[in-house]
């Protein structure tokens, strides 16, 4: 077969129809269409593959991960109509890390036990990721906060794409996990969502209770609401509760006729252990 001038699958499949004996020129145009695993590309078709894949528009994971040593942290991706897809997110060197995901949304992205590294004194790693462009979650591992839990629900991806970080910081102090129940009451009949915020720990929207697992350096907690209020004549406040003794703590607002995922939930709460927000309806209150 000359080089360049591909014979058709179709004439290649009928060199081997029942009762016909291919001829050694026919078995070589076979083995010449195909690409051989100790074949290299050409500057040319790595050219052509690299624009193939620059137009995918399929979603993807994409990772920039460097001077973390040999930690490495695997994540399951689950889809609706694909296998899970393993993809270990580790040291990349210097280089941007890019892998497109198989299936359809919704993607619901779980952790596994981290493995390695090589952390001292008081170092830890943070590791940064993004559901949505809006908003960045943080959590911390390593040294005497443990390897990064298996099991640990990334959420469900909302963009079409997922940055994913790791670093490593020295806090010059030992860092502990302590932890703030909170409970969620929405009175109104309008879906709102609550997302937690402290220090290099966050947390991703959900309707439901939850319990905080932040940083004794950082005990302060501040909320956000995500609601869509347009075509709604009622604003709506949320206030949060120190639960052990029902004093409030702080409001925050959701005003009618909007839609927003960053709406603030008043001032920061900190050092509390049991809070509880209330959402309801409210009328003629900025």
């Amino acid at each position: 077969m000359e080089e360049n001038n591909l014979i058709p699958r179709e004439k290649l499949k009928n060199y081997f129809e029942t009762g016909k004996y291919p001829t050694e020129g026919q078995f070589s145009d076979l083995i010449d269409s195909l690409r051989h695993k100790e074949d290299i590309l050409t500057t040319k078709e790595m050219a052509i593959l690299a624009n193939s894949l620059a137009i995918i528009d399929s979603v993807f994971i994409y990772y920039y991960i460097n001077d973390v040593g040999d930690v490495q942290l695997p994540i399951v991706v689950s889809s609706q109509d694909e296998e899970d897809q393993e993809i270990i997110v580790k040291n990349t060197k210097g280089n941007v890390i890019k892998q497109f995901l198989i299936g359809s949304a919704p993607y619901t992205i779980t952790s596994k036990k981290s493995s390695g590294g090589d952390l001292k004194g008081t170092e830890y790693y943070i590791l940064g990721y993004q559901l949505s462009a809006s908003y960045t979650i943080y959590r911390m591992f390593g040294n005497n906060l443990g390897p990064f839990p298996e099991g640990f629900v990334f959420g469900e991806l909302e963009d079409v794409k997922l940055p994913i970080q790791i670093y490593k910081f020295n806090y010059g102090m030992t860092l502990n996990v302590i932890s703030t129940s909170i409970k969620f009451v929405n009175k109104t009949e309008i879906p709102i969502k609550y997302r937690i915020n402290a220090g290099n720990w966050s947390d991703r929207f959900r309707t439901e209770d939850t319990v905080t697992s932040h940083y004794d350096a950082w005990d302060y907690l501040s909320f956000i609401y995500k609601a869509d209020l347009r075509g709604i004549n009622e604003s709506i406040k949320c206030e949060i509760y120190n639960a052990d003794n029902g004093n409030l703590l702080t409001t925050g607002y959701l005003n009618a006729g909007q839609s927003q995922d960053a709406w603030s939930g008043g001032e920061r709460i900190d050092g509390i252990r049991s809070v509880r927000i209330e959402c309801s309806y409210v009328k003629n209150e900025k």
